[in-house]
This record gives C-alpha cells, sequence and structure tokens, in this order.
C-alpha cells in the first residue's frame, strides 16, 4: 500500500516536471523566433541597400550597366600668398577652401625631391604633396609641386550609384553612418546564429552539432587570417 502511494506520488511529481522542462524550452523558442523576425524587419530595408550595391560591385566588369558611376573633372587652384609650409597644412587649407569635413581627409603624402628620367635627360622633380579628399557625393585628390602658385585638382562627381557604392564601401562618411552598418552587420551574424537555433530546436544533439560546427569554422577563419597577416 505504501509502496503503491510512494510509487504514484513519483509518477506525478515527474509528469509535472515533464511539462516545465516543455515550457521553458517553447518560451527560448518563442523568444528566438521574435529575435529572428525582429532583426530581420531591422536589416531588411539597409540590406538590401548593400545586397544591391554589393552585386553591382561583384559584377561591375561584366554587366553593362548603362549608368555612369562618376563624373571626373580636372582644376587648377590659386594658393594663397601665405603659402602652406607642409603637406598637412596643404590639406587643412583645401579641407577649409573645399567645404570637407576634418575626417574626410583620407590621405596626405609627401614625396622627397628626386632625380627622375625624361628621355635622355636627367631632370630635378621638385618635392611632391599630395591630398586625398572624400565624401559620399564627391572626392578631390590633389597634387602640389613645391614652388608653384597653384596646386591641381581631379575632382571626381559621384552620380547616384556611385553615391550608393561609396556608402557601401564607407567611404567619405560619418561616425554615424560606419555605426549603422556595424549594426547591420551585426544583426546579420544573429540572424545566422537564431536561424540555426531555430532549425535545431534546441534539442541537445542538433544544438552541440550546430556549436561544434561554429566552433570549428571560427578556428579555421583564425587560422587562415593569422597566416595572411
Amino acid at each position: 500500500m505504501y509502496s503503491d502511494t510512494s510509487t504514484r506520488a513519483e509518477a506525478d511529481m515527474s509528469a509535472t516536471a515533464a511539462p516545465h522542462r516543455r515550457s521553458r524550452r517553447a518560451i527560448a523558442l518563442t523568444w528566438l523566433r521574435k529575435t529572428h523576425l525582429y532583426l530581420g524587419l531591422w536589416g531588411a530595408l539597409l540590406g538590401l541597400l548593400f545586397g544591391a550595391t554589393g552585386f553591382l560591385l561583384n559584377h561591375r566588369a561584366i554587366l553593362a550597366i548603362p549608368v555612369q558611376k562618376t563624373v571626373q573633372t580636372s582644376v587648377q587652384l590659386t594658393l594663397p600668398a601665405q603659402r602652406p609650409g607642409s603637406a598637412q597644412e596643404l590639406a587643412g587649407w583645401l579641407q577649409q577652401e573645399l567645404r570637407f569635413q576634418p575626417t574626410q581627409i583620407t590621405q596626405v603624402k609627401s614625396q622627397p625631391t628626386r632625380t627622375v628620367v625624361w628621355g635622355d635627360r636627367e631632370l630635378s622633380q621638385p618635392e611632391r604633396w599630395n591630398v586625398s579628399l572624400h565624401s559620399p557625393q564627391r572626392g578631390v585628390n590633389a597634387e602640389y609641386f613645391v614652388g608653384n602658385s597653384f596646386v591641381r585638382l581631379d575632382q571626381i562627381d559621384a552620380t547616384v550609384l556611385g553615391t550608393l557604392t561609396r556608402l557601401h564601401m564607407s567611404v567619405g562618411v560619418s561616425a554615424f553612418w560606419v555605426l549603422l552598418s556595424d549594426t547591420i552587420a551585426g544583426a546579420l551574424i544573429l540572424l545566422s546564429v537564431t536561424g540555426l537555433l531555430l532549425w535545431t530546436q534546441l534539442h541537445t544533439v542538433r544544438t552541440l552539432a550546430v556549436c561544434t560546427s561554429l566552433g570549428a569554422l571560427m578556428i579555421g577563419l583564425v587560422t587562415a587570417l593569422s597566416s595572411l597577416i
């Protein structure tokens, strides 16, 4: 009698514990589905932009796209009476004169005086400064030989397609756009992870298999990157 009562009590306890285990897994799956849904919603618009421009970049040599990405013009800009004394000063003056942001100065180079061969003669080339400034809408490459009264500017104006391409590569963009792009990249990573977890349904064997595969993939990527550096 006592034995039968004890057996029934144990059976009741196991029967009540099973729904708790099932409900926790169900709650976790529900949260995974919601996370997967909202991450997909967040990344849908910009993901479409990055995907379309990435496709165009990958196939730009094959696809005959009838839209000009950039329009290039060259001009000579007269320097002020007080000429810049270094490449950095030239970059600062150009940034103010051409109305770029300080963070959009992408390159400043200085090449010392050197001897170059031109035809059958050796000529002394003065010190040369190169400055590059870029925004999503346009880019300017400046070249200046020390002693000249002007600086040569090659301006590249981006069309709509060119602007989208520059945004894709984060050329001349603000820190806000970089952070926004990072959130899209993070959303894509989390979409992949939550998608795999939803596929496993949080079953132990499947979850372990996915974790093992992801770990092996990460180790392989780290090893490959280490060999390239």
